[in-house]
């Protein structure tokens, strides 16, 4: 497995926050923007538009009530969902496209002939409720291709999230299902709040890595790939599914944590390495937070060169 699907859609541009937003459109631009500038990537990549999520897919771990809610407040025009949760009248379909490039993913992954895949997306999803919008996400685009993943005949799911802050939505949308399994690094105290330590949800399928923020890189590294092998121990996934937070790396503006681009790459290497002991590279990645843009597409550059 060498090649890499780089998967996103034109209407996840769309969700419109305005450019004083952290979670701007402009973070988007910034990811294919750094491929061009590495050609020999450019043409190694898979480059496919995602299809766009159904309702009934949303509803895979959000009320219909809600995604009703996301769909009617965009097409009126937008709103907020809380101070820093906005919609606008795009964000229904990017939404829709964001969660159904991850769900894409998936199938590639369970295909016959696997592929794994980085999903470009936005809005991002870890903080996303069942019925509820917050932390700038709508939909919880990885909960939901966990949830997909199930149906498609995956008995045991890993996530990892190593967004700088802690996937709270991620695990309150698959806690309740033992055959998916959550593994959160996050810095603590600090938004939203939520990820201790001994949060391990109803079925002990979670584990939360809380950390201070300014400690060496590696000390992350470590930390979050102990919790990785502690969750596998005698528990073989059928499929891992990453939440590529880069707001991780040093110098974001909403977080402390020092990670280079070299750590991308040590991590994800390390997922890969995993995944094709576990269950032959089945492996899906999907964008979440960073918020300096440049920054963002270097270190998405860094991740699918580290994917294939």
């Amino acid at each position: 497995m060498s090649t890499v699907a780089y998967i996103s859609h034109a209407d996840c541009g769309r969700h419109d926050t305005g450019w004083g937003h952290p979670e701007h459109v402009g973070r988007l631009r910034a990811i294919p923007r750094a491929i061009a500038r590495d050609p020999e990537l450019f043409t190694s990549l898979e480059h496919r538009e995602a299809r766009v999520a159904t309702a009934a897919e949303l509803q895979l771990a959000h009320g219909a009530a809600y995604v009703e809610r996301v769909r009617a407040l965009s097409e009126s025009g937008g709103g907020r969902f809380d101070a820093d949760t906005v919609a606008s009248p795009g964000s229904w379909d990017a939404g829709a496209a964001g969660a159904g490039a991850v769900l894409d993913g998936v199938d590639l992954a369970l295909s016959a002939t696997p592929m794994r895949s980085f999903c470009a997306v936005r809005p991002p999803g870890h903080h996303a409720l069942r019925d509820q919008g917050m932390g700038f996400c709508l939909f919880g685009n990885v909960a939901i291709a966990a949830h997909y993943a199930c149906t498609r005949g995956a008995d045991r799911v890993l996530i990892v999230d190593w967004d700088v802050h802690h996937g709270n939505g991620t695990q309150a949308l698959v806690e309740q299902e033992p055959a998916i399994r959550f593994i959160s690094m996050h810095q603590w105290p600090w938004y939203p709040g939520t990820g201790a330590a001994e949060d391990r949800g109803p079925h002990g399928s979670v584990w939360n890595v809380p950390m201070a923020a300014g400690l060496a890189p590696e000390r992350y590294t470590g930390a979050l790939l102990e919790a990785v092998d502690r969750a596998t121990t005698g528990w073989t996934p059928d499929l891992v599914l990453i939440s590529a937070g880069f707001d991780s790396l040093a110098g974001d503006p909403l977080g402390g944590f020092t990670l280079e681009l070299e750590h991308v790459t040590v991590l994800t290497r390390a997922m890969v390495e995993r995944a094709e002991h576990w269950c032959g590279g089945r492996l899906v990645s999907a964008l979440e937070g960073g918020y300096a843009p440049d920054r963002l597409g270097a270190a998405a550059v860094a991740h699918m060169l580290a994917l294939r």
